[in-house]
């Protein structure tokens, strides 16, 4: 069981778009780890997204913060310009792109949240019908060079010993290790211990 209540989480107070619908004012941009490629919208976007809210569930992908499935952040209207954005890769359409744009450019969970996302789609294709989801986070967080490259690493990781939910576990045995440690203030956080 996950340490957040989804019940409680679910409730809606007007803030959130509902999960059928897709809100082009309620998501992030496309940035560039999607440039050239073909961005999911309408309900391309909504099917694929209701799998992440589903396997996030299942997995444990979870914003410390709002205290809520990390899909959710995607119908948050109190932060239209956050959450996830997909591609299909014009190289590869067995591979999906997905682009993470924390909601601020401190945010201390990114890396957690990113590897943690990356973790939970992959290994999945019989779900979502992708071979390979690719993870990275928008530039404009202030560490984005730096979790860009550990997320390349783990890819990399992940396709040599394969995307197989053994493997995977072995390369992030935790999808929220970190956001603890986050938000005491570590290294990664560069000083910072609150989210904002």
């Amino acid at each position: 069981m996950n340490p957040f209540s989804r019940a409680a989480s679910d409730g809606d107070d007007g803030s959130f778009d509902d999960w059928a619908e897709f809100v082009p004012a309620s998501v992030p941009e496309p940035g560039p780890f999607l440039d050239g490629h073909d961005v999911l919208a309408g309900e391309d976007h909504v099917a694929f997204h209701e799998v992440t809210r589903e396997v996030f569930e299942e997995r444990g992908v979870y914003d410390a913060t709002f205290g809520y499935n990390l899909a959710r952040l995607n119908l948050d209207r109190r932060h239209p310009d956050a959450g996830y954005r997909y591609a299909v890769d014009a190289d590869d359409p067995a591979v999906l792109r997905a682009e993470f744009t924390p909601t601020t450019p401190f945010c201390p969970q990114a890396a957690a949240l990113a590897k943690g996302s990356f973790r939970a789609w992959n290994g999945l294709a019989d779900r979502h019908g992708y071979d390979l989801v690719r993870v990275r986070v928008h530039p404009s967080h202030h560490r984005a060079a730096a979790v860009e490259s550990d997320l390349a690493d783990l890819e990399a990781e992940a396709l040599e010993s394969g995307l197989d939910d053994a493997a995977l576990d072995s390369l992030t045995p935790d999808p929220t290790a970190g956001v603890a440690a986050a938000n005491e203030g570590d290294d990664s956080t560069d000083g910072e211990g609150s989210p904002f």
